[in-house]
């Protein structure tokens, strides 16, 4: 099969390979036919570094597909099932999951450092799978519960979206932060995430939500998903004192990854507001808040990890948004390719030319 390998982290291009070999199948594992998946930032991420991940890998977690083969004691699926990737999967049974809190479960990070890949040649070679997964690749093997059932009516496309992106960015607005009708919020970085916060947001009835971004392309792209107004960086100070008189706003998601941007992000949340950090960034990048203003201020700062809720009623959640025209998904679609043209698709992730671009196998 055909799969795109990143051979040493740092490198900024992928090598799309034949006869790559998806390993690890037997009991409890499923394998899965890639259709469609998703370009997240994550990826890009993990590619430079920022996020930790054994290199040689194969990068991608945000796919959808058919289920074709099923392992021994696997239950509730089987060969010719249409599911979506989850690349966090509770256990069911550690703290975390018995506390209801499913997205702090780190059984699924134990999968990343075990190879779900070999690659070919003459001297044939193990190959990770980002976060355990790895769905830039026509076929991943898995556990059988990193596979969750779609209804038919949901197209991979869509599904894939679901897996990450949606899922992160609606979850940021109504699990964690839990944004209140009539609220004034902001949403710094309107890739596909902090445009899934905005649509959040926006769900859970807020009246003024400003969109964040340096690139005029997503700005514009945010006021269609809801966004009541959009300015780049350099103009929230303006936006901060029009729309809330100076105060600051209620909500501000930061969706970047970088202490520099949550520390924008936290100056421009009001007193006794909420700062919800949703961007993944680098262990060595640290934020920082004088002890004063912590106390004095009591403003609230909640990191959201993937969502910040079960992630299975966050999907099954989406789907209904979706179903009833309250979000709109296929939308965040800008670009489509084939695997072939993975690189295309990672500049124009980098460059902020695309929301999402979907990679269909």
């Amino acid at each position: 099969m055909r799969a795109a390998i990143q051979h040493q982290t740092g490198q900024e291009k992928l090598e799309v390979l034949d006869g790559v070999e998806a390993v690890g199948f037997g009991p409890g594992k499923v394998r899965i036919r890639i259709r469609a998946t998703g370009l997240c930032h994550s990826d890009l991420s993990a590619m430079s570094g920022v996020l930790p991940q054994p290199a040689p890998f194969v990068p991608g977690h945000e796919g959808a597909g058919e289920i074709t083969e099923v392992g021994e004691g696997v239950q509730g699926l089987a060969a010719g099932d249409r599911v979506l990737m989850c690349w966090l999967p509770a256990c069911g049974t550690c703290p975390s999951c018995k506390r209801g809190q499913t997205q702090l479960c780190l059984a699924g990070f134990m999968n990343a450092g075990t190879p779900n890949f070999r690659r070919p040649g003459a001297d044939p070679s193990d190959v990770f799978g980002f976060a355990g997964t790895g769905t830039f690749a026509e076929e991943v093997v898995v556990a059988a519960n990193c596979a969750v059932p779609i209804p038919d009516d949901v197209p991979y496309e869509i599904a894939a979206l679901i897996g990450c992106g949606v899922t992160t960015g609606l979850g940021a607005a109504m699990n964690t932060a839990r944004v209140e009708p009539g609220a004034s919020v902001a949403v710094i970085g309107c890739g596909g995430v902090g445009i899934s916060a905005v649509q959040g947001a926006r769900v859970c009835g807020a009246a003024q939500i400003v969109a964040v971004d340096p690139v005029a392309a997503r700005r514009e792209a945010a006021l269609r998903f809801g966004a009541t107004e959009a300015v780049a960086p350099e103009e929230l100070a303006d936006a901060k004192q029009r729309v809330t008189a100076g105060e600051g706003f209620d909500y501000v998601f930061e969706v970047v990854g970088k202490s520099a941007t949550a520390r924008t992000a936290y100056e421009a949340t009001r007193r006794g507001g909420t700062l919800c950090v949703v961007g993944a960034g680098a262990m060595d990048d640290h934020f920082q808040v004088n002890m004063f203003e912590l106390f004095f201020d009591e403003k609230r700062i909640l990191p959201s990890l993937y969502g910040g809720g079960d992630v299975l009623r966050s999907y099954e959640r989406a789907i209904s948004l979706w179903r009833a025209g309250r979000i709109d998904l296929a939308g965040l679609i800008t670009h489509r390719v084939r695997l072939t043209e993975i690189n295309e698709a990672l500049e124009q992730m980098r460059t902020g030319v695309a929301l999402r671009t979907c990679i269909e196998m």
